[in-house]
């Protein structure tokens, strides 16, 4: 076995283009010059349609010296500053999560004033002596009368 068949750091796609390369490359001296020339230029022209890899810079925590960092988006193409779009998107979950919770905060006040009017309705039109508003009981009472009074 060759080095590059053993190598860890390889994938096995690029174990077998090696060892396909090397048989290939072994029976090429003997072709004539125009059939290798044919197959050089298929070589290269292989070369430029395969997939790139992109690469893509990662956020980097920079040490701004007396025991702080800072979080940084990594620059494309020398600009260490990140675009409008990407401040964007990354503001985006932020301003979803404060309107959802307005949203709650807004319809838990809605039902709790109901709940409250409904109590000093039940007050104002009932006869009942004031110990049965103290009862912690009451709100129950009326939310049960409430649903079986409503078809």
């Amino acid at each position: 076995m060759t080095q590059l068949q053993t190598n860890p750091m390889l994938s096995a796609q690029d174990r077998f283009a090696r060892n396909v390369t090397a048989r290939l490359s072994e029976g090429s001296a003997t072709l004539p010059h125009d059939i290798s020339e044919r197959l050089r230029i298929a070589r290269m022209q292989a070369l430029a349609h395969r997939k790139q890899v992109v690469m893509r810079s990662a956020t980097v925590v920079a040490s701004q010296g007396g025991g702080t960092a800072a979080l940084t988006f990594g620059g494309q193409g020398g600009n260490d500053s990140p675009n409008w779009w990407t401040r964007f998107a990354a503001a985006l979950p932020l301003v979803a999560l404060v309107a959802g919770l307005l949203t709650i905060y807004v319809v838990q006040n809605d039902l709790r004033a109901d709940e409250l009017a409904e109590v000093d309705t039940a007050l104002l039109t009932d006869d009942l002596p004031t110990a049965a508003y103290t009862d912690p009981g009451f709100v129950e009472f009326l939310k049960a009368n409430r649903d079986t009074s409503n078809p």
